[in-house]
């Protein structure tokens, strides 16, 4: 079994001001005291005595090239980007957590009752020393840049401040990511968590969503699909790794980028005259609206040939839907209705 990595809280830089490094040292040493089993093989209870981790307990696990040692559940967990924050409000451990942020859309309908409750620390990314004052012991982010380096909130700095990370399953897939890979983060999420029961119940939520969808989608001749995410000089779009990619062919598409060996890519508009999509998925998201991402489609003049564009046949996907969360089998199920409506009552 691995050793536990050793506690170390990192230093204030020099040349911050006095109120701002008290505050980073207090929340350093809040998150010593909060920070249960560090370096140990159990927490101590007020009597001194060493509790024995909880049955399962310790849990290892190995999450893009880092392997972490968890000798109980976490208490104070922050998400950063919304895929990561609805797999945990869905696997119900709202209370365990201490913070949010970076969101792309609302949070789903039936676990805003519980975010609310939830302290959001930023708009986009909270600063290192905002993410200390909350004392967490555990930080998920979504995308690789929820640990930005040059932001000063790397996996290494964290873990030197005693602090646990993990970062979503897609952005360390070697190759394409799909529902099997959703699912293994989600049964990983509740492993660290101690509530397997829920992954296997959530899983066959979504299993059953997605299955009902492409039942009516029945045997489909798949229609060709660009997806439009942004680009006016060049197309931003879905390759054949990412979670966008798997959405569209289980809901009765073609990826016309699917040969592109990366989750997202930039292609020239050339290319995408050449494949002929007869649909365009337009990502929704960001202040820029579909609407006029459909207008500058359909004003370029070197697309008036593209079938998607001369039969404006459009549809949209949220962003917070194509990526590895909660959202997919209901991504299937309404991309499926769009693509080819003649198939749903």
């Amino acid at each position: 079994m691995r050793h536990p990595a050793r506690c170390i809280f990192a230093r204030p830089h020099a040349g911050r001001d006095r109120p701002r490094r008290a505050a980073t040292v207090l929340a350093a040493l809040t998150l010593t005291a909060l920070i249960s089993g560090c370096g140990t093989t159990g927490a101590r209870t007020k009597a001194g005595a060493q509790e024995d981790s909880p049955s399962g307990f310790p849990v290892t696990v190995t999450n893009c090239g880092e392997t972490t040692t968890y000798q109980r559940p976490p208490r104070r967990a922050v998400t950063m980007n919304q895929h990561t924050t609805e797999i945990m409000l869905a696997l119900g451990l709202a209370d365990r957590m201490v913070g949010t942020a970076y969101l792309d859309d609302r949070i789903l309908a039936e676990y805003r009752e519980e975010y609310r409750r939830i302290p959001v620390l930023a708009e986009r990314y909270p600063s290192y020393e905002a993410l200390l004052r909350q004392a967490p012991d555990f930080v998920y982010g979504g995308y690789s840049s929820a640990f930005g380096q040059q932001d000063g909130r790397s996996r290494k700095r964290l873990r030197e401040a005693g602090i646990r990370t993990h970062l979503n399953i897609a952005n360390c897939t070697d190759g394409p990511v799909g529902i099997s890979e959703i699912h293994e983060e989600i049964r990983t999420i509740a492993r660290i968590f101690d509530v397997p029961e829920r992954a296997r119940d959530l899983i066959d939520r979504m299993n059953a969503t997605r299955s009902e969808a492409q039942r009516e989608l029945g045997d489909v001749k798949p229609v060709s699909v660009f997806v439009y995410d942004s680009g006016t000089k060049s197309a931003y779009t879905a390759g054949g790794d990412g979670i966008a990619d798997a959405i569209v062919r289980m809901s009765g598409g073609r990826n016309i980028f699917a040969d592109q060996h990366e989750g997202f890519v930039d292609v020239s508009w050339e290319q995408v005259i050449k494949r002929r999509p007869e649909r365009i998925v337009i990502l929704d998201y960001g202040s820029t609206t579909v609407e006029q991402k459909k207008r500058l489609l359909l004003h370029k003049p070197a697309l008036a040939s593209v079938p998607a564009i001369e039969h404006r046949r459009f549809a949209v996907l949220p962003l917070s839907s194509a990526v590895a969360g909660v959202r997919v089998p209901r991504a299937v199920a309404d991309l499926s209705e769009q693509l080819h409506p003649g198939r749903f009552r």
